[in-house]
């Protein structure tokens, strides 16, 4: 009698996907426009919601890197709430949890958007800092 072979090893599941800030290069474009579909096409036709001064959009969101990082986070929760094998009341999870809190981050008149407005999008300019790496080894001084 022949010996029997050894199971197959189990396949390991896909590595989850990186967060959006770590990326680079065609990587991070591969991310970006895999977020942007499912944005424009998925969050924005169902959940956008009108603009106001009250509630901003920017048409322009891709530029905004806040909105890229929750935008991301979002979408990655989307995936592991609705998804298959995801647990029935994970839609209901993403809403409470996820959605309303990042939505209401982003349309902040405050937020990331303040300033832009249908048609416009206004850059940010970054918070000044006195040092990069105040922490770091002082840079050597030449004699």
């Amino acid at each position: 009698m022949p010996a029997a072979e050894p199971p197959a090893p189990p396949e390991e599941p896909p590595a989850p996907p990186q967060f959006i800030l770590y990326l680079q290069g065609p990587a991070y474009a591969n991310a970006l426009r895999q977020l942007t579909l499912w944005t424009h096409h998925l969050l924005l036709p169902v959940y956008g919601r009108e603009i106001a001064s009250a509630a901003p959009w920017c048409p322009r969101w891709w530029e905004h890197a806040e909105a890229v990082a929750q935008l991301h986070g979002l979408w990655l929760a989307w995936g592991d709430l609705t998804g298959p094998g995801s647990p029935a009341t994970g839609p209901a999870s993403w809403h409470r949890d996820y959605l309303s809190p990042v939505m209401n981050s982003l349309r902040d008149p405050q937020g990331p958007f303040a300033g832009c407005k249908p048609g416009m999008h206004r850059a940010k300019e970054k918070p000044p800092v006195d040092a990069l790496d105040p922490f770091g080894t002082p840079p050597r001084k030449s004699q």
